[in-house]
């Protein structure tokens, strides 16, 4: 069960830190090429590179084809989704979550000290359907962390703001109490566009000097302190 805002933040003005998930909390990009690989395969096409697949990773996966491939007729659009889908959730099903999409280190402890202050609140926006963020808390054992899960399922691609603005009005926290962490400049825009802050992680899949982020952590040890710092709390 997700935790309540009334019984969990007793203050008058809580506060929210949204998360991206593929670069920012889990390194899963060993899945994701494997599974984008399939895709091209399908089609007859050369397999990408490691890194042109980085460069898309949080973008929903119609938006992501056609940016790697701009080509792409309509139905083979479709059909390169429908195989990366089939395909990442066979290699998902080969091993733990804990191997295939391993926490990065040092963020379960920060997950739990912002889960143990009431003036907190952590959700989440994410590419991933709602399928694949759903197994991924459970293997994590952080079913009950996020109050809010915003995923590709329910919105347009980043970096459109329509996760962050859905979360506000889920969690009736106001633009200027809220922090977007993410790894990728779609993160970045997308918080822009929603008018909140941002810190952009150097572990991720983009380059730091690209993401244009509020703050950037450059080790997940350093997340407690920028939060509080941006959020001035």
């Amino acid at each position: 069960m997700r935790r309540s805002i009334r019984s969990t933040c007793p203050m008058s003005r809580p506060s929210l830190v949204l998360f991206d998930v593929d670069g920012t909390l889990v390194d899963s990009q060993g899945d994701i090429h494997a599974a984008m690989t399939c895709a091209y395969e399908d089609l007859g096409l050369d397999a990408p590179t490691r890194e042109e697949v980085k460069s898309i990773v949080g973008l929903s996966l119609p938006v992501a084809m056609e940016a790697l491939v701009p080509s792409l007729s309509t139905r083979e659009r479709d059909r390169m989704v429908a195989t990366y889908k089939e395909s990442y959730m066979v290699l998902r099903a080969k091993a733990p979550i804990q191997e295939t999409s391993p926490l990065f280190p040092g963020i379960r402890d920060v997950l739990d000290w912002m889960r143990s202050e009431p003036w907190l609140l952590l959700g989440i926006a994410t590419g991933k359907s709602q399928r694949g963020l759903d197994k991924l808390l459970a293997g994590h054992e952080l079913d009950d962390f996020f109050i809010t899960r915003q995923v590709a399922d329910h919105h347009p691609s980043k970096p459109h703001p329509s996760m962050v603005l859905t979360a506000l009005s889920e969690t009736g926290v106001d633009p200027d109490a809220v922090v977007l962490i993410g790894d990728t400049t779609f993160d970045m825009q997308m918080g822009r566009n929603a008018g909140i802050k941002t810190i952009g992680v150097s572990w991720g899949y983009h380059p730091v000097d690209r993401l244009a982020a509020d703050r950037i952590a450059t080790k997940v040890e350093e997340l407690p302190s920028l939060v509080s710092e941006i959020l001035e709390i």
